[in-house]
C-alpha cells in the first residue's frame, strides 16, 4: 500500500540559519539558506554550517523516500569536502538520490553560490527503519 511522502519541517536550527525549502520530492530536495548570519571570525561562510545545512537536506530527502515505504530515516554517515568558500550571498543545496533502497539510501547533497559554482561536496548515508 503506498504511503504519502513527508513534508519537510524546519526544525530550529533550521529555522535559525535562514533555510527555506524551494522543492520537495523523492528525486529532488533543495533549498536555500544566507551566508550572512552564517559565518565565522574571518568572514566566511561557516563549514560546520555547509555541512549542518547539507546534512539536513540529504536527510530530509532520506526521510522523504522512506515515508514512501511507511518508514523512517536516520543518518549513519556523512562526508564532505569544501572547495570554495563565499562570504555574501545565499547559497543553494541539492540533494538527490545515488541509491533508494528499502534499507540505505545515499544522496549527494551539492552546495553552490549565487553564481552556480559548486562550494561543497557531500555523500550522506541513512538507514531506513520501521516507524515506532
Amino acid at each position: 500500500m503506498p504511503h504519502e511522502p513527508w513534508q519537510i519541517q524546519l526544525g530550529e536550527l533550521d529555522e535559525k540559519m535562514g533555510v527555506k525549502i524551494l522543492e520537495q520530492s523523492v528525486e529532488c530536495v533543495i533549498a536555500t539558506m544566507p551566508v550572512e548570519g552564517n559565518r565565522q571570525s574571518f568572514g566566511l561562510l561557516h563549514g560546520g554550517a555547509s555541512l549542518a545545512v547539507g546534512e539536513a537536506v540529504g536527510s530530509w530527502a532520506a526521510v522523504i523516500h522512506a515515508s514512501t515505504l511507511g518508514k523512517t530515516a536516520v543518518g549513519v554517515d556523512v562526508s564532505a569536502t569544501h572547495h570554495k568558500s563565499a562570504r555574501t550571498g545565499v547559497i543553494t543545496i541539492t540533494a538527490t538520490p545515488i541509491h533508494l533502497g528499502g534499507t540505505l539510501t545515499t544522496h549527494e547533497v551539492v552546495i553552490t553560490n549565487d553564481d552556480g559554482a559548486r562550494l561543497c561536496s557531500m555523500r550522506i548515508t541513512n538507514l531506513l527503519l520501521e516507524k515506532r
